[in-house]
């Protein structure tokens, strides 16, 4: 590869890194806030679980609005082109994300704050929804013959490096403030300091050109004029696919974070310190898992990949209730760091994967649509579900929500022809 090819991959590759990581890095700032404050800040109950699960329903209305968000992007993606669309989802979600900061709480202005709340997370939920799927085609449509899971696996290390971001921040709070500071206005601090990331990431995009696929596609003419009904007619199989497939690596994820977080800081009554340090310590093996797992499937086949993820998250759901609810922190650990391993395989590969189901003329709209609206199912519901669930019957019963999200995941290779399904 040509000097100034390495410079513009390595250039590309950052780019679609950076993105990803200021996303996961909004997202879970927002899911730590919602499982460690948002309850009583924003939210008027006297049950701390009520309080808690309201939290968490806020938490999935950005789920709601990533498929809106995947359609609108989508569109101008599969239109325009890649660049100008990724510019614009990063700018709506980082203005929405740094507006937090500021919000007013509900003992100051009463059912306002909640309100505001909601909106300011529906604009993150617009912005992610055109995020991950872009990202992925500049990662994925400038990869060189047989390279295109390990450059596809770069959208996918945002979420380590955003999560590492986010709870580090929070780790330092911990740290270095007392409760009630961090309580009036610590809890501030990461939202606002996600101008410094978006304007990193503004700054490496402007910098970018149009990828070769998107280019040939409009050269030759084969941009469909209203992507999302092309996709729809003629490509829902590989939707419905798409969509299924993410199931699974969302579910382990809200679960073994932002459901794991709060329960192990409520019912368990862990520190929050020593919580998300051990958080921080199993969310290298989630990175492990996405490198590993898309090294094979340039080897192998990334359906391969996913299919041993798929297969591990129902084993990792088993194994949910003795070792999450356990005593020991290292055995609550241990469990973390199996599931964000396993969640590495059903997720690393995607970023391959997803792209390769849909021609280039809906591949922005197809790919961002299939990870978002498999999101609601797996990530947007989630903890949410876990905690009436654990409310409701333990521990044991949210590992069945996990081994069911891995079976419909599995569900996913089934409907694609061999060939597709294998890669």
């Amino acid at each position: 590869m040509a000097a100034t090819g390495g410079a513009s991959h390595r250039r590309i590759l950052f780019a679609s890194l950076v993105g990803t990581a200021v996303e996961f890095y909004d997202f879970y700032i927002y899911a730590t806030a919602a499982a460690l404050v948002f309850g009583p800040l924003f939210f008027s109950s006297e049950s701390a679980s009520v309080q808690l699960m309201l939290s968490y329903a806020s938490f999935g209305l950005a789920f709601i609005a990533r498929p809106v968000g995947a359609i609108l992007f989508g569109h101008f993606g599969d239109r325009i082109g890649r660049k100008s669309t990724l510019v614009a989802s990063l700018v709506l979600m980082g203005a929405s994300t740094v507006a937090i900061a500021f919000l007013p709480t509900y003992a100051q202005v009463g059912w306002v704050a909640p309100l505001l709340l909601c909106v300011l997370r529906l604009g993150q939920g617009l912005g992610l929804g055109g995020e991950w799927g872009g990202a992925s085609l500049l990662a994925v449509e400038n990869a060189p013959e047989g390279w295109r899971n390990r450059f596809g696996m770069f959208p996918p290390l945002g979420a380590p490096v955003g999560f590492i971001a986010a709870n580090g921040f929070f780790l330092l709070l911990g740290v270095f403030l007392t409760e009630e500071q961090f309580l009036a206005w610590g809890w501030r601090l990461p939202f606002l300091a996600s101008a410094v990331l978006v304007g990193l990431g503004l700054w490496v995009r402007l910098k970018l050109t149009e990828t070769p696929q998107f280019l040939e596609a409009a050269k030759t003419e084969a941009l469909p004029k209203v992507p999302i009904a092309t996709l729809l007619r003629d490509h829902f199989r590989a939707t419905l696919a798409g969509t299924v497939s993410v199931i699974a690596c969302f579910a382990t994820f809200y679960l073994a974070t932002a459901f794991a977080m709060g329960y192990g800081t409520t019912e368990l009554g862990h520190s929050r310190e020593a919580f998300l340090a051990i958080e921080l310590a199993a969310i290298v093996f989630l990175a492990a898992g996405i490198v590993i797992a898309s090294i094979l499937a340039d080897r192998v086949g990334a359906g391969r990949m996913l299919g041993w993820g798929f297969a591990g998250t129902i084993a990792v759901g088993l194994l949910l209730g003795p070792m999450l609810g356990a005593t020991s922190l290292f055995v609550v650990w241990l469990w973390l760091a199996l599931a964000l391993f396993v969640m590495g395989f059903a997720y690393g590969p995607l970023g391959g994967w997803l792209p390769s189901l849909f021609p280039a003329g809906v591949r922005y709209t197809g790919t961002s649509m299939a990870f978002n609206l498999g999101g609601i199912v797996g990530g947007g519901l989630a903890p949410m579900i876990a905690q009436a669930l654990a409310d409701r019957g333990g521990l044991g019963q949210v590992g069945l929500y996990l081994v069911a999200a891995g079976v419909l995941s599995l569900f996913s290779l089934i409907i694609l022809p061999r060939s597709r399904r294998l890669d």
